[in-house]
Formats: structure tokens, sequence, C-alpha cells
């Protein structure tokens, strides 16, 4: 019998100013996607009476109502997913809260609508009374619960694994839309290609290795997978974390220091003294309220993000990597007098000397 399968909203692809180099794109692509490291991600389960989609019944012209409200033991499963994944000492923490609209991560449990999730930051672009994730089978029968794992993966900004263009999977694509046509998925050929025939790029896969094991993999019955030769009879994954989703994560998001960063203070530079692929963290603590800048300078091409802290955790305000040069990013925020901001810094590459220095202004 075919399994119900993960569909992930389709989003429209990124637009990046001309002239970027293929490593730069690749950096971009690769991790646009990704958490700010220390993030607490708050999730939030839908749960009043007018939590719900209204869809039309067919052949009457009449709607109905269809709650995204679930069971204590579909949320159980949900928590339960979102400890495995903090269980392994990832950097990223996860906090549940009554109030929808201090969550990242919303969540709904309408039957029928498949289960998917928007793919980590992605979340923010999604209005606060809208479902980030979705599940729509339950998730304490047999077999199911790694498809909590799954959407949780998703959350946090990895990709479905049998689309890394590493797998080197030949599919017999016909099959393939034939299966998913039907019971119980009734995918779309776009839908199918969306979700598991279209490769990803180099810079978006989970690892530079295919890991058929990894909870982000897809379970195929025969005669879908044409090659490798030894998944011609069907792929089965466990269904739980392997040992590349570990280590996948973990290279995003180590395990955070609780050392407090140094002082940006503004109008004064602060020197990175970092080597591509290095990472500064900084405090801001405006002394007026009022628009600022925070930018970097020097021979170093260079990302930056902004979050507020608030309740003593990091929350995402602002992130970009354009300005006013070719390589050094440039973010124009409003800051708070009396709150606490943190600045990230990250160098992709550096040339010439590779002196780098960040400021608020």
């Amino acid at each position: 019998m075919t399994a119900r399968y993960c569909s992930l909203p389709q989003q429209s692809a990124p637009s990046f100013a001309p002239g970027l180099t293929a490593e730069r794109l690749g950096a971009l692509t690769g991790g646009r996607r990704m958490w700010v490291n220390g993030t607490v991600l708050h999730y939030h389960f839908f749960d009043a009476d007018t939590d719900a989609s209204v869809i039309p019944v067919p052949g009457t012209g009449e709607t109905r109502q269809v709650s995204w409200v679930g069971s204590k033991e579909q949320r159980d499963a949900v928590r339960e997913g979102f400890r495995q994944w903090q269980d392994l000492g990832i950097g990223v923490s996860f906090a549940e809260v009554g109030d929808r609209r201090e969550a990242e991560l919303r969540i709904g449990f309408q039957a029928g609508d498949g289960s998917w999730s928007t793919v980590g930051r992605d979340a923010l672009t999604v209005g606060r009374g809208i479902r980030t994730m979705n599940f729509g089978w339950d998730l304490t029968a047999p077999g199911e619960r790694g498809t909590a794992l799954h959407e949780i993966g998703h959350a946090l900004g990895m990709l479905h694994e049998h689309q890394s263009p590493v797998a080197g999977i030949h599919w017999d694509d016909e099959a393939v839309y034939a299966d998913l046509a039907g019971p119980p998925n009734f995918w779309s050929r776009d839908t199918t290609y969306a979700s598991v025939l279209r490769r990803l790029d180099p810079a978006e896969a989970n690892g530079s290795v295919w890991d058929p094991q990894s909870v982000m993999e897809f379970p195929f019955g025969p005669g879908l997978v044409l090659e490798p030769e030894q998944y011609r009879a069907g792929l089965h994954p466990p269904g739980s974390l392997s040992p590349a989703d570990k280590e996948f994560v973990l290279r995003w998001y180590p395990p955070t220091q609780p050392s407090r960063p140094p002082a940006l203070v503004p109008f004064r530079s602060a020197p990175l003294g970092l080597g591509p692929g290095g990472q500064a963290d900084f405090t801001v603590e405006p002394p007026e309220t009022r628009a600022y800048t925070v930018g970097t300078f020097g021979d170093a091409d260079s990302v930056l993000v902004v979050f507020e802290e608030r309740d003593g955790e990091p929350r995402y305000l602002a992130g970009r990597d354009d300005g006013g040069t070719p390589h050094n990013a440039r973010i124009r925020v409003r800051l708070v007098r009396g709150r606490r901001y943190f600045v990230r810094v990250r160098l992709y590459s550096t040339w010439g000397s590779g002196e780098t220095a960040v400021m608020c202004w």
C-alpha cells in the first residue's frame, strides 16, 4: 500500500542581485532558511472553535468547517517529536506557548489536508493566524510517529532527502506520478514533481552524502525507483532520526555557549578577526529609540542577522545581505531604548587583507 507523504508548501524561488559568484549564490541558497543558532522556536497548537478551514462540499454549493484542533494524544505525539530533536543537543530550542502571536511555529491537525510544514524561516512569512505546520492523519497509529519528526525537520530547515542531487536516484517518473495520483495522497503532477521528483540545488541538500535512513526520506514501494538497483523492490527508512540527521543539525545549530557576546557600541567599529566561515555575535543596547543601520566594512563577503531579546530569549528581527557596497552587508532596523538586541555576523569569503569590522550607527 502506498504511504501517506508530506507535501511541502510551494515557495517562489528567491531573487538575488545580479553578478554574484556561484560560491556566493550557493552560500545564500543553502543558509537562507536556517534559523540563527541560539533561537528559541515557540510553537502553538491551535485550540479555538474558530480555528478551522472552510472548504466546499462537492456538488452542493455549500461549505463546511474543518477544525485545526487536535486531541491531547496528537499534541503529545508532536511534543515528543520536539523533545527528540532537542535531545540531540542542538543550539536551537523549543518552547510551547499559549498565545499564537508569540509563536513562530503554529500547528494544526486538519484531517484530509495532508501533513506538511513550512521550511525553516519561511515560517516568518506566514500570517500569525495561519498554520505553518499541519498533521492530516493519526500520529499515534503504528509507524506514524516519524511524521512528527519529519515535519519538525522541515521547520528546522531540512528538505526531502530523496530529492538530494547526490542521491543518484533514477525514477520511473510515470510510475511515480500514477502511484501518487491515487489513494491515499491524490496528488497532482505538480505536487508530485515538487515533493518527490524535483532535484534540489546542491546547496539546499541536507548533506554531501545521500542518507536513505534519514527521517527526511520517504518510504517508496516497489517499481518506483529504477536505480540504485537495491531499491527497485522498495525503499524503507525506519522513520527515526539517523546519525546523519544529527550531524546535519549540529553543523547548523551547534550547542550554544553560555557566555554573553561583547557589546557593540553605536558609532564605534568592532574588528571581527574572522576567517571564511567564521561567525561572531554582539549585543546592542541602543541609547535612544530610532532607526539604526548595522553594517560590515572590509575585505569580506558577509551576512548579518539582528534579533531582539524577549523574556531572556532571542527573537528574529531582521536579516539581509545587501546594501551600499557589493560585498558588505547592511541592515536598517528600528531599535528601542531599554531593550537588548543581538547582531550575528557570518563571513563566507575574504580577500585582500581579510580585515573586517562591524558597526552600528
